[in-house]
């Protein structure tokens, strides 16, 4: 196992990301983080700018779920109509399964949010099981009384596309009014640590300045807490591919999503 940083140092690199514009982007680890135990929560019992917030990171698709499509393809509601329980996700042209990424920065996030006292909790334990579906991602967001959540994903639009949109929920009258506002905060917060910290530019195909509304995702009409989607990149678009692959650059992609949730939850 490689060297990670200290607790200082960590906090140290996340402060300086959380509140820079410009500039030089502070250096990351590039050790991989330690795979999470189980889908329940972890509280650190720490101190910290995040001490009594709990975040819920949901990791889009799981490992198995390309072999379970009779269990995956059922359809469930979200209110605004019907979507399949999950679906198997993208991969870049060399093969790099969406799933994988989006566990491995999940991975990374985690022990980065719980550094700086945060209790969090994941949607799945690991990437070798099949959903849960959308439905249930959501609830677990809801019990867990999340302060935010953020679904992490990698797109798989047209390979001329590159760039990175963060997805906020649209107002269903009478089902998620509390959340729109403090959704957008978060949006916003998450947005802007993304862009400083990976120099990402924003999607060329999807949104309008790196953030787009719909109504029409389960995990964020079902929501009763602050919730956002980032599409990290365009896995199907080369130069997006190419670093969304390499593990230094998720691990920077990590310490920008930890920057825009210590700025949105302080």
């Amino acid at each position: 196992m490689g060297t990670f940083l200290t607790g200082s140092a960590v906090l140290a690199t996340l402060a300086a990301l959380s509140v820079a514009c410009a500039g030089a982007v502070p250096a990351v680890r590039e050790a991989k983080a330690p795979v999470a135990a189980s889908a329940e929560s972890s509280p650190t019992g720490r101190g910290g700018p995040l001490a009594g917030k709990t975040v819920v990171i949901d990791p889009g698709h799981n490992g198995l779920n390309a072999a379970h499509r009779e269990e995956i393809d059922r359809l469930v509601d979200v209110i605004t109509g019907r979507k399949p329980c999950n679906t198997i996700g993208t991969r870049t042209r060399a093969g790099y399964p969406e799933h994988a990424f989006n566990w491995d920065v999940a991975d990374r996030l985690k022990p980065l949010l719980e550094e700086m006292g945060a209790k969090v909790v994941l949607t799945r334990p690991d990437d070798k099981g099949v959903g849960p579906c959308i439905t249930e991602r959501a609830a677990i967001g809801n019990e867990a009384g999340a302060d935010a959540v953020v679904s992490i994903h990698g797109d798989g639009a047209a390979e001329s596309g590159h760039g990175f949109h963060v997805i906020m929920p649209g107002l269903i009258a009478g089902h998620n009014d509390a959340i729109i506002r403090p959704s957008r905060r978060l949006g916003l917060a998450i947005r802007k640590a993304y862009r400083v910290g990976t120099r990402m530019p924003y999607a060329t195909y999807a949104g309008r300045d790196g953030l787009q509304t719909r109504t029409d995702l389960g995990g964020l009409n079902l929501s009763k807490r602050p919730a956002v989607f980032i599409e990290c990149g365009n896995m199907r678009n080369s130069r997006d591919a190419a670093r969304m692959s390499k593990p230094a650059f998720r691990e920077r992609i990590a310490t920008s999503l930890a920057a825009g949730l210590r700025q949105y939850l302080r």
